[in-house]
């Protein structure tokens, strides 16, 4: 009777993992559905201060989870605004409305992001693309860019 391989454990050493610059908001991947075989994903994002991370969007394929590390995150829901501090967590389960900012003038927020499934670091990866090419950020380019990703801007 064949065996399917064995999983192994995964170690990402400090700077270590794929790092990018989109729109402002600094992505270090950690891990992503290529080290966990579909199933989960998680970065570290630095926002810095007086900067939009995103605009409120509703994710249809997957989930998405917010740990605070240090600073303050505003994290937007479908209730109104909550700012996150160090040890605070947000949930965005698919359907929810989420967005997230720094409101702070002064210091940035750095946050764990965690996707289940993983992927939609992809879309990231897209924003940095169009940024590198000299392509303007509007609106609809990041609106446009999120759908093909299931993701509606709200």
């Amino acid at each position: 009777m064949p065996t399917s391989p064995q999983p192994r454990a995964t170690v990402v050493r400090t700077g270590e993992g794929e790092l990018i610059d989109a729109a402002g908001v600094e992505h270090l991947f950690k891990l992503t559905g290529r080290h966990t075989d579909g199933r989960f994903g998680i970065e570290r994002f630095t926002v810095p201060p007086a900067t939009l991370g995103a605009r409120p969007h509703i994710h249809r394929a997957h989930d998405e989870h917010f740990y605070v590390l240090s600073g303050r995150l505003t994290v937007a829901t479908g209730d109104g605004e909550a700012v996150l501090e160090p040890g605070d967590l947000a949930s965005a389960l698919r359907g929810a409305v989420h967005g997230f900012r720094n409101a702070s003038d002064e210091v940035a927020a750095v946050a764990l992001c965690m996707y289940t499934p993983p992927g939609y670091e992809q879309y990231f990866r897209d924003v940095h693309t169009a940024v590198e090419a000299g392509t303007e950020l509007t609106v609809d380019l990041l609106r446009d860019l999120r759908a093909q990703h299931h993701t509606e801007s709200v």
